[in-house]
């Protein structure tokens, strides 16, 4: 490394994430180490499995680096874009390997998810401190749906049918719970531009 360069581990997250594309090897290694702890804390609480939530991780960082031209920073920071990759490809991976449907008793302890264990660690930043705290306020019935929609993945008619409510108050739950919280969070990015 040459005594002028600026070091790597120092730079914006969006120039790291650019420049995965010209293939430096100091730049991809400090790229993952920034986020690997984060992505592998998503991962790891939508599976529960560290072998499957390493593979995930893993494929976060691939798709990353296939697609970094795409990022847009106008849509979130590159740790959101990062956490939603391995999100996504998480929750593919649990219905991949789920036969039975989760069990509408189990979500109690899922909304424990949003609000406490693995999540706290993988996404400990203000952004999801408030995103926790937004849905810890939500009416229990919209929390739940707004769980099993973003955590699971199931569709308004699969919430529906676990909840033995008709579709179109499952999609009102989901509809509400998103609204107040997009409320709730610009509310609150408000407050923070004006210091």
């Amino acid at each position: 490394m040459s005594g002028n360069r600026f070091p790597v581990d120092r730079l914006p997250d969006e120039a790291l994430l650019s420049g995965l594309s010209t293939g430096d090897r100091e730049i991809a290694i400090a790229f993952v180490r920034r986020f690997q702890h984060r992505v592998f804390g998503v991962a790891m609480a939508v599976t529960r499995d560290p072998q499957l939530a390493e593979d995930i991780a893993q494929q976060t960082f691939e798709r990353a680096w296939r697609h970094a031209q795409i990022y847009d920073s106008r849509r979130g920071s590159v740790t959101t874009w990062l956490t939603t990759i391995a999100h996504n490809l998480a929750i593919d991976a649990v219905r991949a390997r789920r036969t039975e449907p989760v069990a509408p008793k189990d979500l109690e302890g899922l909304l424990g998810v949003v609000t406490e264990t693995p999540e706290r660690w993988a996404l400990a930043d203000e952004a999801s401190s408030q995103l926790r705290a937004a849905v810890a306020r939500l009416p229990r019935e919209q929390a739940r749906a707004l769980v099993m929609a973003g955590i699971y993945g199931l569709t308004a008619q699969q919430i529906a049918d676990r909840e033995d409510i008709p579709l179109g108050t499952a999609k009102t739950r989901i509809r509400a719970a998103m609204a107040k919280l997009r409320m709730t969070l610009a509310s609150s990015n408000r407050g923070h531009h004006v210091q």
